[in-house]
């Protein structure tokens, strides 16, 4: 399995750069997790557009899914340019069924997964997790059978995480603040947070996303080592890991 950071800013881009989007990819399957503000562009320097085998969001909050439009309608103009009938799935939840409605376009299918149940993707199995967020909103726990990677996507803390994440080898997490602010209202964790699951489940390596706008970054993960003493690395552009 390797796994590839296209975007990782929460809310909104930075110049140049997206919100939240990961390539999962395994034994010639290519999956996008979240499709936020900018990751079309961005995704098209490591794969054609016409490479994307599914997409699976964890909810519809802009920062997440804000590409879906424009990745159908470069569904529809490659389709059209290579006269092919290729549809692509996107899978969400219903929980906002408007929402989910709109993943269904000529060339792209709305798929309904059931959080309380296994998901078979290509080559991935996905478990599902609720987060703790304004909107409803699942955290996913991938594995390919040969690597595990548990993403939070958008949550504040519970203790719960600990044991949905144990033992993976990759952790992505929600990390929009520093060190003694407080994310529970907008549903985003610290970074000392963020590195208490990833301590608590003893991973493999941490990653930190969903980096926020403000203060130096670096000092998330220096925040980060104070709690867990395994690989972490502040996400960006084009970060891969593989297993």
């Amino acid at each position: 399995m390797k796994v590839t950071v296209i975007g990782y800013w929460g809310a909104y881009p930075a110049t140049g750069s997206a919100t939240s989007g990961y390539l999962f990819e395994s034994d010639g399957f290519t999956m996008l997790v979240d499709c936020g503000s900018g990751v079309l562009s961005r995704l098209q320097q490591f794969k054609k557009v016409t490479d994307l085998d599914a997409v699976l969001l964890s909810h519809y909050h802009h920062d997440h899914i804000a590409d879906i439009g424009p990745l159908q309608y470069a569904c529809l103009v490659q389709n059209t340019l290579n006269e092919t009938d290729e549809i692509l799935p996107i899978y969400g939840h219903e929980e906002d069924y408007e929402k989910f409605q709109l993943l269904t376009h000529q060339y792209t299918e709305g798929v309904a997964y059931d959080p309380e149940g296994s998901l078979q993707i290509g080559p991935f199995t996905i478990d599902f997790q609720k987060t703790v967020h304004p909107v409803s909103c699942y955290g996913m726990r991938i594995t390919d059978g040969k690597g595990t990677v548990v993403y939070t996507a958008d949550t504040s803390y519970f203790s719960e995480w600990a044991d949905f994440a144990k033992d993976a080898d990759l952790l992505i997490t929600d990390t929009n603040f520093y060190k003694g602010m407080d994310g529970q209202g907008p549903g985003h964790m610290t970074s000392v947070e963020a590195a208490t699951i990833a301590s608590k489940a003893e991973v493999g390596t941490l990653w930190l996303s969903h980096l926020p706008h403000f203060g130096q970054l670096v000092r998330l993960r220096q925040e980060a080592e104070d709690k867990f003493n395994g690989t972490i690395q502040l996400a960006e552009e084009g970060l891969s890991w593989s297993h």
